[in-house]
């Protein structure tokens, strides 16, 4: 028999309660799946296996949840409708069952105990200790019945977009805060508007389901299709996982590397520096520059920086916006600009949407700079040469 999970081990063991206090051979928690009757778990003297199924319609706690048979049945060959039906065939002679119900009121399934004799003892009390045991069995697996529902709502929805070859990816220019030339552009994803999720969420999603490297490599594809139609290089964003993943490598060692910049978040833990400068090492030795994104958004950051020489920082917004009028912002942009210069690293100001923030980045030793003062994530084809330092039509 398979390992049972923590959640299943806790339901067999008030099963076992259930099936000792009654004195029965058989204890099950059942789930009504389709046409199917499908035990769960399984507490039994007989060979009976977790999973095991038969056809709903003929099962006793079918019977009961119909109406047909009462939930306590001392003597099952006192019931003909009970008689006809093929657990009584094979020698069950008493039964119980309850519903398992969710804290929303939806019936899960049915937690039941049967026996090979009949036992004229068994009345309400033992159906009051059931109801209990049931609940407590409810309370166990709702949050494994709650996941298994929001997953099987991740992947109605990305399924069919990763079926097409993932999501949308538009490009946000990347200028001199200078004079406004553009010099590159970060690759951005996004969603049907309907979903009513940032990208960051819609990845959570997929990693919740197992398809965060998929859907990554899916907008890395798309991101590269623009490096034929743009000028100057693309940032594309990567988790450490994504690149460790069998397609990461192997996908990047294709692209011109040179035009390349790889942003890792800070949000995205490193659990081992080594293990990712070897795997960036050869990539980076073609060209490929390596970018910390989200930096002074907390603390990570600057041990991606410190542990990995990046060739760009890029400056989070919650530093960025406001700067021009917030002595303490400025401070800190002025530190990390210090800090860049000292491993060698550009900076680029994400988020700016104003002139006087761009004028004061600039100021501040910022090279570069991106945001709605320049241009939203936009297709390849409205991507401009330069971009003046005043607000872009929103």
């Amino acid at each position: 028999m398979p390992e049972r999970s923590e959640t299943a081990q806790q339901v067999a063991e008030l099963l076992r309660t259930a099936r000792q206090s009654l004195g029965m051979g058989l204890a099950f928690l059942s789930r009504m799946d389709g046409a199917e009757q499908r035990l769960e778990v399984v507490d039994s003297v007989l060979p009976v296996p977790d999973g095991m199924t038969q056809p709903r319609a003929t099962s006793f706690c079918q019977a009961i949840l119909d109406g047909v048979l009462p939930p306590v049945i001392p003597d099952v060959a006192r019931f003909p409708a009970a008689m006809r039906l093929p657990a009584a065939q094979q020698g069950i002679r008493s039964y119980l069952s309850v519903p398992v119900e969710l804290s929303d009121g939806t019936v899960y399934g049915t937690f039941c105990s049967a026996g090979l004799e009949a036992d004229p003892q068994l009345d309400e009390r033992d159906l009051a200790l059931m109801r209990v045991l049931a609940q407590a069995a409810a309370t166990i697996i709702e949050p494994d019945v709650v996941k298994r529902c929001r997953n099987a709502v991740i992947e109605s929805r990305l399924r069919p977009l990763l079926d097409r070859d993932g999501p949308v990816v538009l490009l946000q220019p990347i200028v001199e805060l200078a004079g406004g030339t553009r010099v590159g552009a970060e690759a951005l994803s996004r969603f049907p508007q309907e979903w009513g999720q940032p990208p960051d969420e819609v990845f959570a999603d997929a990693d919740l389901i197992g398809e965060r490297e998929n859907l990554e490599l899916a907008a890395l594809r798309r991101a590269a299709d623009h490096l034929p139609c743009v000028a100057g290089y693309i940032a594309m964003n990567i988790s450490p996982a994504t690149l460790y993943s069998p397609g990461g490598v192997p996908f990047l060692t294709g692209l011109p590397l040179e035009r390349i910049v790889l942003e890792l978040s800070e949000h995205d833990p490193i659990q081992d520096y080594e293990r990712l400068r070897t795997v960036l090492a050869p990539l980076r030795a073609r060209g490929m520059r390596l970018a910390i994104d989200d930096v002074g958004a907390g603390y990570s950051s600057l041990r991606h920086i410190v542990a990995t020489g990046p060739d760009v920082i890029k400056l989070d917004r919650s530093i960025v916006a406001g700067v021009a009028g917030d002595p303490v912002l400025a401070v800190v942009v002025h530190a990390l600009t210090e800090l860049a210069t000292a491993v060698g690293a550009t900076v680029v100001a994400e988020g700016i949407e104003t002139a006087a923030d761009a004028t004061t980045l600039a100021g501040l030793g910022v090279g570069l700079g991106q945001g709605w003062l320049f241009d939203r994530a936009v297709p390849a084809a409205d991507l401009r040469d330069g971009y003046a330092l005043a607000p872009a039509g929103r």
